[in-house]
């Protein structure tokens, strides 16, 4: 097993999903993907964080919630769209309460609700792709039909 590059601290925000993509992220951090041993931790204040992981469709009520975690996080950061919801691309993306998904992200884990397995690949290939100077967007090749 070879060292991580570097960490990754993620805030998750729940923007109103349906519990799904939380789900599998619970066990991205359990013994079958142990995500921490590849230097992906979930971590409970922005302050602490280099990212933001969105999950739901970002509802109205919780807009302002995402906006306020994004401007918490210290720059270089990245914004991190798990699952279809997030994405834009969901069930409820038509829903009068959402905003249809996370603004620009800098990463999209597509799915409903995405694999653990492939998140975790994802994950990896994106911070193996970057330094911790130069947090910039990149497209990662997917089954799914929305990634990047």
């Amino acid at each position: 097993m070879s060292k991580p590059v570097r960490s990754l601290q993620i805030r998750h925000v729940d923007a109103g999903s349906c519990n799904g993509c939380e789900q599998e992220l619970t066990a991205l951090t359990g013994r079958d993907y142990d995500m921490q041993r590849y230097g992906l931790d979930i971590v409970a204040s922005p302050r602490h964080a280099d990212a933001m992981l969105v999950t739901g469709p970002v509802t109205d009520t919780m807009a302002r919630s995402v906006e306020r975690v994004w401007q918490a996080i210290s720059v270089p950061k990245i914004r991190i769209a798990f699952g279809d919801c997030a994405a834009g691309c969901g069930f409820s993306q038509d829903s009068y309460a959402s905003h249809g998904g996370l603004n620009d992200p800098d990463l999209t884990i597509a799915g409903c609700p995405p694999e653990p397995g492939k998140a975790l690949s994802l994950l990896r290939a994106w911070m193996a792709s970057h330094d911790t100077h130069g947090m910039t967007s990149v497209e990662v090749e997917s089954n799914s039909k929305k990634i990047g």
